[in-house]
Formats: structure tokens, sequence, C-alpha cells
């Protein structure tokens, strides 16, 4: 029998738009096919890959259509990684 002494606490954060590439990977396609079916510019889906903009209620819905998951899953995805950011930069503060 294995015994974990250490919980797995990383110091990165990945982003929802992670998932989202992957999932653009995984259908062949681009930033900008993605920009259409959500009705966003191709601008907007490269912040969004990126974690610089943020994933709202709307957002969540047109990517539940567009990509599957749930609303609850994509907000959720984006309220943890809003708050892991948020930790690593309060951390890093604090260390200064």
């Amino acid at each position: 029998m294995t015994e974990t002494t250490r919980t797995f606490t990383p110091d990165w954060v990945s982003p929802p738009g992670d998932t989202i590439a992957d999932l653009l990977e995984e259908r062949d396609w681009t930033q900008a096919q993605l920009a259409e079916r959500l009705g966003y510019t191709t601008k907007h889906i490269s912040l969004l890959i990126n974690g610089k903009a943020p994933i709202n209620e709307e957002t969540a819905m047109k990517l539940e259509r567009v990509l599957g998951s749930t609303v609850g899953f994509w907000l959720s995805r984006e309220a943890q990684y809003r708050t892991a950011v948020a930790q690593i930069e309060e951390e890093t503060r604090l260390k200064k």
C-alpha cells in the first residue's frame, strides 16, 4: 500500500482556454472558425484562450452550445482559474 505524505500543489495554473484549445485541436477547427460559430471576433477568441478575457454566463452558454459540456463546467473552470491566479499573485506579492 502506498502512503501519500504530500498533496500536489502546483505553482502554475491552466486557463479555461487550454480546454478550448484542446477541443479546437480535436475538431481540427481554427480560432477563426470558432469565432464565427460563437459570434465573436478572432481576437476575442485569442483572449479567451490565453486567459485574458473571462468566460461570463453568455460565453459559457455559447461554449456549451458549440463545444459541449455545460454552462456550469465553463463557469466553474473560469472561477477556479481566476481564484488560482489571485492566490499566486498574492503569494508573489507577500514574498516581496
